[in-house]
């Protein structure tokens, strides 16, 4: 198996991306508060200053107890030094075939992001692991469903809109994984400095997920 194909198999069982925002000195307790919770995928966006270097700093810190990946990767340098830094996985919120072609090479799964159907298609059909429908929040549930009616093949993990109670019908829609971004990594607790109300949301997220396999 592929290293590729082992990130995949793992977000396909997790089921749960958290995106990660914020300040440098908030990473390390979010990513702890995050792992507490159960949440095991993670990823650390290009919005956060010094990207790079919290990437290599949290995989040095947390190694194996995470998947780490890096996110709102834009082009094909910003995915070359999240990999080198240790990600595993490039998210983007755009399908940049540069980008796509670099983790090809690279033997890094890689999710771009779409909306319409002729964009979820097209990133399919150049080589997504798996497609961020982005903003999903736009059109909701039910655009979801209709999305995967005729492209029933495609693995999607919507993004945007998703929170705890919404986060099993998603699922049921036919999502592959969720983006989850502000809705676990909670403004008011970075803002508080209250980490466990993203360890008490995260379990809340891990418990819907859990009872859409039961």
């Amino acid at each position: 198996m592929s290293q590729r194909q082992d990130v995949m198999a793992r977000i396909r069982q997790l089921r749960l991306v958290a995106v990660v925002r914020g300040k440098p000195e908030q990473v390390e307790p979010i990513l702890r508060a995050l792992l507490d919770g159960g949440v095991v995928a993670i990823e650390i966006t290009f919005t956060v200053p010094k990207a790079v270097e919290m990437i290599a700093k949290m995989k040095a810190r947390f190694g194996q107890e995470m998947l780490l990946g890096a996110g709102t990767v834009l082009d094909p340098q910003q995915a070359s030094d999240a990999i080198a830094a240790g990600a595993r996985y490039i998210v983007a919120p755009n399908t940049n075939l540069d980008v796509m072609r670099l983790c090809h090479r690279r033997d890094v799964a890689v999710a771009p992001g779409a909306f319409t159907p002729t964009e979820v298609a097209a990133a399919w059909q150049a080589g997504a692991d798996i497609v961020k429908l982005f903003p999903a929040e736009s059109l909701g549930i039910p655009y979801l469903k209709a999305l995967r009616a005729p492209l029933p093949d495609v693995p999607i993990m919507p993004t945007g809109g998703v929170d705890a109670d919404n986060a099993a019908d998603w699922l049921r829609a036919g999502a592959t994984a969720l983006g989850v971004g502000s809705s676990l990594v909670r403004k008011d607790a970075l803002a508080s400095g209250n980490y466990g109300l993203i360890t008490e949301t995260a379990r809340k997220f891990v418990a819907a997920i859990a009872a859409v396999r039961e």
